[in-house]
Order: C-alpha cells, then sequence, then structure tokens
C-alpha cells in the first residue's frame, strides 16, 4: 500500500517542488505536534516547574511558529496533502474509538447475571470438560455476554475458567507479582474468577507458555490469601496449638516442692505470667486444608491443558439509527476491523 501510495503521490505532483513543499509541512508539523507532547509531559508526569517548562514552551514554539507559517504559505503548492493524509487517519481513528466505545458499553450493560450463573451451575446438561479456560475480554467486571453465548452453543465448560482482561496503564513498568489483579465470581463452587493482567506501556509480552504459568501461580497465590481473609482462622473443631499442648502436658513443679520453693516457685509463675502471653486461641487448620485442596486442584487441571477461548463480536447499528450512523457501523467500521484489525494477544 505504501508503494502505490508513493506512485500516486508522484504521478499527482509530477514535481519535486511539490513534492518538497508537501514534505516540509509534514515535518515542521511534527515538530510543533512533538513540542505540544513533550509540554504535557513534563507538566503531568515529570511534574517539572512551570517555569521550566513554560520556558521550553516559550522557546521552542516560537522558533517552530516561524517555519510553520513559512511552509504554510506552500500549502496550495502541494503543502495540503499531509493534511489530507491526517484527516483521514483522524476520521479512521475517530470511527474505531466510536464504535469501539458503543460495543464496550453494550457489554457492559448485558453483563451475565448472579442468576443466570445460578442457572448455568445447576443445569444438568452442562459438562464440565477437564483443564483450564482462559476467555479474553475486554471487561474488567462481571462475566461478558459471549460467555453465555459461548455455554448455549457449547454445552460445556472446563474445570476452572478464568475471564482475562489484559490492560495496558499510564506506567512504565508493572512489577511481575503486581501485574494479576484477580476476583473469584458467584457461585463460588464453579471455580469461575476474573483476572486482569496490567501492563505497562514498555512492558513486553510474554510468551504464551510463559504467561500461562504466571497467571496460574499468581491465581493459587490468591486462592491461599482469599481463603485466609474469608475463613481466617477461627476456632471450630477443637484442635490446640503446639504451644497450648506444651502448656497442658507440662507438669507444676510446685506439686513435688517444699512449702518454701514452693513459695518461690508460685512468686516466679505469677511474675512469668504477667510477663507472658497465653495464647487463649484455637487454630483451626481447615481453611488452610481447603486453600491447599483448591490450589492443588488448579495445578491438576493446568496439567490436563489450558485453552485459549476468543470470541468475536460483531457490531452492528440499531434499526432506528439514521443513514450515516448505519454507514459509519455497518460498513466502514466492518471493513476496518477485517481488513484493519488484529489479535491482540
Amino acid at each position: 500500500m505504501l508503494m502505490i501510495a508513493s506512485v500516486v503521490v508522484t504521478a499527482a505532483f509530477q514535481t519535486t517542488e511539490k513534492i518538497g513543499n508537501a514534505y516540509g509541512i509534514a515535518v515542521v508539523s511534527v515538530m510543533v505536534i512533538t513540542t505540544g507532547l513533550l509540554t504535557l509531559i513534563m507538566l503531568v508526569i515529570w511534574k517539572s516547574s512551570i517555569w521550566l517548562i513554560a520556558l521550553f514552551l516559550v522557546g521552542f514554539l516560537s522558533i517552530e511558529a516561524i517555519y510553520l507559517s513559512s511552509v504554510l504559505y506552500k500549502f496550495v503548492q502541494g503543502g495540503f496533502l499531509p493534511l489530507v493524509f491526517a484527516s483521514l487517519l483522524m476520521a479512521i481513528m475517530a470511527i474505531w474509538n466510536y464504535v469501539h466505545k458503543k460495543r464496550y458499553m453494550f457489554e457492559l450493560n448485558n453483563r451475565v447475571s448472579s442468576e443466570c450463573m445460578t442457572q448455568l451451575a445447576s443445569n444438568p446438561n452442562i459438562n464440565r470438560v477437564p483443564g483450564i479456560g482462559l476467555l479474553y475480554s475486554e471487561l474488567v467486571q462481571g462475566i461478558p455476554p459471549i460467555f453465555s453465548h459461548f455455554i448455549s452453543n457449547i454445552p460445556s465448560i472446563h474445570s476452572v475458567v478464568v475471564i482475562v482482561s489484559i490492560k495496558r496503564i499510564p506506567l512504565s513498568k508493572v512489577a511481575v507479582e503486581e501485574r494479576f489483579l484477580f476476583q473469584q465470581l458467584e457461585p463460588r463452587e464453579y471455580r469461575i474468577f476474573r483476572c486482569v493482567a496490567k501492563y505497562g506501556y514498555n512492558d513486553r509480552m510474554e510468551e504464551p507458555q510463559e504467561f500461562e504459568q504466571q497467571l496460574i501461580e499468581n491465581l493459587k497465590e490468591f486462592i491461599r490469601i482469599e481463603h485466609s481473609v474469608l475463613e481466617g482462622e477461627a476456632p471450630r473443631n477443637g484442635e490446640k496449638t503446639e504451644e497450648q499442648v506444651e502448656a497442658v502436658q507440662q507438669p507444676n513443679p510446685s506439686s513435688n516442692s517444699s512449702p518454701a520453693i514452693q513459695s518461690l516457685n508460685a512468686t516466679a509463675t505469677s511474675a512469668n505470667s504477667s510477663n507472658r502471653i497465653v495464647p487463649s486461641r484455637i487454630v483451626d487448620y481447615r481453611p488452610i486444608r481447603r486453600a491447599e485442596e483448591e490450589m492443588q486442584f488448579v495445578q491438576a487441571e493446568m496439567e490436563k491443558g489450558i485453552v485459549h477461548l476468543l470470541g468475536e463480536t460483531e457490531v452492528v447499528a440499531a434499526e432506528k439509527a439514521s443513514f450515516f450512523k448505519k454507514l459509519i457501523v455497518n460498513y466502514v467500521y466492518d471493513f476496518l476491523r477485517k481488513n484493519l484489525g488484529k489479535g491482540r494477544l
């Protein structure tokens, strides 16, 4: 496409003077835009001094404004070409952003409800398939509607389902231990988790095997922490700690001593008891065992295989929409999605 565009521009302009005019206005415009964006970075990200920012902006912009005003005189003699290309690209990005936002809001407003999930969990016709299914969605909360569509067409679901959302955030890098955020969805026995994977703009996407390994390890850590937080260590079954067992089995030295020694032992015991915290709780280890069982279950399902599930949403304009909106959504956006869109993984 670039070669075709170059041939068309050369054939249309025919002289290097007009091509030079177009090139000149493109270069100077890039310089002005770069100055504006760098000023924004200094103000918002770097948080530099306002006087330094003003000095930088006035200094560079005054020089670039002189160059820009000189090349704008050549607008009719070929200088309009970069602005035509820029307007075309801006229109493409505006259409893509508009339809993408509408699609996101539709998915957000039509999330699968908890009642629907309860019905799916109690449906005997839905089979559980061994392994872990990673369903990718742009929603960061709730269950996307593509999930119910998937279940209605294929009445089976993996033993563990993780709905993954990959998001780029305005940070340079995100630490691996802070990359994954998890939430378990109801009903809990269905083992459906929500995961948001955060990446900075300088972070590199891992290979699929490395990404799977990191996700599963962080999922098991989330299960361990969640069981500890939700169920805690409240007394339930009368199990004693090691300190309590030692305290019960330790004989009383005062029982076989003389009265004088008994008096000294009683004084020492009272002094020690005043300075020592005696454990008064009985620890229940069942939440820890349940967490270990869940972690072992996830590890076993991982060894059986991980399947990546990608859903493609088809966007169409409403029947009551205007002709212009139908043209933009049904034809222009559809053409862009089929020819310019690519996978996000």
